[in-house]
């Protein structure tokens, strides 16, 4: 959308009678009697790229060439830092609810927003409703890595690859361009291009895919990519869990730092969120508390997860509107770059300190699609006609309240086979967690031991001082009363010779 000349702002009172009535007259994703074909665990893959090389190359690069990259593409490299922890996801994966496009954990719904994304990923090229739509006559594979590269026809299509049903280049050849171009500009294109291909849509391992390439080419043209990534991290968790297995193929590391931030395992820092160069990637990053924790546990926890146990906020997130329709949508639908979902973000408005009403879900469950067959273009040209038309939610931070409808809707509510919480001998949050020092809590650790180790020496120093001055003292003392030895002796002698002197000399 331009400018946003369609955008339009509802109050809080306003959205909440119409989502409300729309429930009510329409009903949920799900209905009564709905038979759930997902299996009861999904075994889902966690294998991800090895991104050390794509680091190396970071951390070599000075801070002109970094504020370049942050000012055209944002906070991403940051992680690259963010470690994968597999029990954790394994468990994650099992309360995804495809129904409902949303984590599922007991009583607690959660999903990440495309504000909250956006807000991490911290671009200043995005607009927020120029969104990626694929193109119905897609340019040229090669003519578009030529853009990007500033490499000619005869070395692209060299080294362009078939990996199954897409055409990919290898991070080989972007890595050696790193490392050699002479352009500034073009090394920071290719090396962002990688982080696109191996972390965010990690499709062909070791590659970048045609796809991923027609969505970064579209950047330049301040195209946002936070819908593509929350859609094709959806569409992924959804497949495995409708397959029972697979490999995850979504930005892993974006995720987790998401759940981290709502799940209280950050350490308390002082957020400067309204600081125009704060990063809350580089904070998150910082400041996670490392646990380890096997995954029955995290199934544990998160089956029975309670109200108090979530950061409903996070920390670094800055109240604002909120996207909750498009179009004739009831929810916002997602273009991914290989298929399409839609997701409603009035199922979590605790995330954005607002209370929690009964949510406009209807339709959810038939919202995902692949860009495949005769009807996915017509699909897409609708999807894209309702962005230009968005409806944003303006309340009251009142915290995360609910209403006494939702509590009876949610009470009531179909779920798509999500673990019902089991609540004997379930354990409190903190018994789950066995928590690791973090990154900051290492160096606060470190500073006080050594601290503690100056303490001691300065505290010896001055017992060798106060030892050393009574030395002293003492040593005066002894010289003192050997000089009055002394004279006495002399007095003695001056006595004695004088009373010699009296006996020879009557």
């Amino acid at each position: 959308m331009e400018d946003g000349l369609l955008d339009r702002v509802d109050g809080n009172a306003n959205v909440h009678r119409w989502s409300e009535q729309t429930q009510l007259e329409k009903g949920d994703s799900i209905a009564v009697g709905y038979i759930s074909e997902l299996s009861g665990y999904t075994r889902i893959s966690v294998t991800q790229n090895n991104l050390q090389e794509l680091k190396e190359i970071w951390d070599q690069w000075g801070s002109e060439t970094k504020q370049l990259f942050y000012g055209n593409y944002g906070d991403l490299p940051y992680l690259l830092d963010v470690q994968i922890d597999e029990h954790l996801f394994r468990a994650l994966a099992q309360f995804w609810n495809p129904a409902y496009s949303c984590f599922t954990f007991g009583e607690v719904d959660l999903v990440p927003t495309i504000e909250e994304y956006t807000a991490l990923l911290r671009c200043p090229r995005f607009q927020a409703d120029r969104i990626y739509s694929r193109a119905v006559n897609v340019p040229i594979f090669w003519k578009k890595l030529m853009a990007i590269t500033g490499m000619s026809e005869q070395w692209i299509t060299a080294r362009i690859k078939e990996k199954g049903e897409c055409k990919c280049i290898s991070w080989d050849a972007l890595k050696g361009l790193i490392l050699t171009y002479p352009d500034e500009t073009k090394r920071v294109d290719v090396f962002a291009l990688s982080l696109y291909g191996l972390m965010v849509f990690p499709r062909a391992l070791g590659y970048v895919d045609e796809a991923t390439t027609d969505l970064f080419h579209r950047l330049n043209k301040r195209v946002t990519s936070v819908p593509s990534i929350l859609a094709e991290t959806f569409r992924s968790l959804g497949t495995c869990r409708k397959t029972g297995a697979g490999r995850f193929v979504g930005c892993a590391q974006l995720l987790l730092a998401w759940f981290y931030s709502h799940f209280r395992l950050i350490d308390k820092v002082v957020c400067r969120v309204f600081f125009e160069d704060y990063s809350p990637l580089k904070d998150i990053v910082a400041s996670t508390r490392k646990v380890d924790v096997p995954k029955e546990n995290w199934m544990a926890l998160l089956q029975n997860l309670q109200l108090k146990d979530v950061e409903w906020r996070a920390p670094w997130m800055i109240p604002g509107e909120i996207l909750y329709r498009c179009g004739s949508f009831d929810w916002v639908p997602l273009l991914g770059i290989w298929g399409a979902i839609g997701y409603a973000p009035l199922l979590v408005l605790r995330q954005f300190s607002l209370r929690q009403f009964v949510p406009a879900t209807h339709g959810l469950i038939q919202s995902e699609f692949a860009y495949r067959g005769a009807d996915y273009k017509k699909k897409v040209g609708e999807i894209s006609s309702a962005w230009n038309k968005t409806c944003r939610l303006k309340g009251v931070v009142i915290g995360p309240a609910t209403t006494l409808k939702y509590v009876e809707w949610r009470g009531r509510r179909i779920n798509d086979n999500i673990l019902e919480p089991n609540m004997e001998g379930a354990r409190p949050m903190e018994e789950y967690l066995q928590v690791m020092p973090s990154e900051l809590e290492i160096m606060k650790q470190e500073f006080e031991r050594k601290n503690l180790e100056l303490e001691k020496r300065i505290a010896k120093l001055e017992e060798k001082k106060m030892y050393l001055s009574l030395d002293i003292d003492v040593q005066k003392i002894e010289v003192e009363k050997e000089r009055k030895e002394k004279r006495k002796i002399e007095e003695d002698r001056d006595d004695l010779k004088n009373t010699t002197k009296r006996h020879k000399y009557p």
